[in-house]
């Protein structure tokens, strides 16, 4: 929830399209800014929200008192499939981390990751251990809180202060994999070979009897976040068949790793894989088609506000929400408390990121770029 995304990237030049793959670029105008994979980024962080309030069936009663399936009948049919907006956010994450790396040093992609990742996280992981701590969680103990403010307590063996947050882990170990390439320094055929061996690592790790190739090249979400480089390439070069080739790659990895991710879905009704298939490619069809620029048309500035939610939004919601839903719901009917949390939660996200994030971020930005070095700009 890889995320998440408002200040524009530093400028590029662009590669001709007939340039050769691996060319470098030449002097011009800049690639242009894709507004609309931060609405879309939105769109996967509230289908996320939704599959968390009223798609998820609990082995209980839940936070509604009875299933979300007798609550919201129909609302939960179509909730149900809103986990695959984490899917989604890997693809996207897959295309905004290859763009914010490329000319840059490693260094420079690192500070940018840190000073994207870290302010608005420390903040969310404090307001919802106070806010659970508040409302009578004990488990909620000083050494987990800190635990969390690292962002990898699941290697640690620390449940997490907000389930949500599993993704951030898995978000991280593709931002070490990726520094890795970006260290050589990012060309077309280092990014093409990068991709492939990962592609291959992803089929060998879970047959290789060592865990760590699991932990470190995903599995089950390499195909995700490789399809995301991938349309970036597309952007930035142009179509080749090499590029068309390795995205039917992913793509036929994609689905079978679908098999089991619908299988662990917790919906409480019977997830169909053909439904899950055809939204993933939905999706990974409009990240494409937005950045071969043919929907121009949605390629609106106003967006970049709605990419700025998407992050505290992802942070903040489940655990806050689940409470905010137990203590209303016996006293506002549901749709109208369902509207108003969401609304509730999204104008939060704002202010976190407006009043908290931005600032802490910009100078966290200035101290880790030392005396003497321009802040590096962050990324989506």
């Amino acid at each position: 929830m890889t995320q998440s995304p408002v200040v524009h990237a530093p400028p590029r030049r662009p590669v001709p399209r007939s340039a050769p793959p691996g060319a470098a670029p030449s002097a011009g105008k800049c690639l242009p800014r894709l507004y609309a994979i931060d609405g879309l980024r939105l769109l996967a962080a509230l289908a996320v929200v939704l599959f968390h309030f009223i798609g998820l069936v609990p082995s209980g009663p839940g936070v509604w008192g009875r299933s979300p399936a007798e609550v919201f009948p129909l609302a939960h049919r179509i909730a149900a499939y809103g986990w695959l907006g984490v899917e989604l956010f890997f693809m996207i994450s897959g295309f905004v981390i290859c763009m914010s790396a490329w000319d840059r040093t490693l260094r420079d992609f690192i500070v940018s990751r840190v000073t994207r990742l870290f302010p608005a996280f420390w903040v969310c992981v404090l307001t919802t251990a106070v806010f659970l701590r508040l409302t009578g969680d004990r488990g909620m103990t000083p050494s987990r809180v800190l635990t969390n403010l690292t962002m990898v307590p699941e290697p640690l063996n620390v449940r997490y202060v907000d389930p949500a947050y599993w993704s951030l882990w898995s978000e991280l170990r593709f931002y070490l994999l990726f520094a890795v390439l970006a260290w050589t320094g990012l060309t077309y055929r280092r990014v093409v070979g990068f991709c492939g061996l990962w592609l291959v690592a992803a089929v060998i790790a879970p047959v290789s009897g060592l865990p760590l190739l699991t932990v470190v090249f995903q599995p089950a979400y390499a195909p995700f976040y490789i399809a995301g480089i991938l349309v970036y390439l597309l952007h930035r070069f142009g179509p080749s068949p090499t590029l068309w080739l390795m995205l039917g790659g992913t793509w036929l990895l994609a689905q079978h790793r679908l098999v089991a991710l619908v299988q662990g879905a917790r919906t409480g009704d019977r997830i169909s894989w053909s439904i899950a298939l055809a939204l993933i490619t939905a999706g990974l069809a409009l990240l494409v088609a937005l950045a071969m620029g043919r929907l121009r048309f949605l390629n609106r500035p106003w967006l970049v506000a709605a990419g700025a939610l998407t992050y505290p939004l992802y942070l903040l919601h489940e655990c806050i929400g689940w409470t905010l839903i137990s203590w209303f719901h016996p006293h506002v009917p549901p749709y109208p408390l369902l509207a108003a949390l969401v609304a509730g939660l999204t104008a939060t996200a704002w202010l976190t990121y407006r009043f908290i994030e931005r600032p802490l971020g910009r100078r966290l930005k200035t101290a880790l770029a030392g005396p003497g070095r321009r802040p590096v700009s962050t990324t989506p």
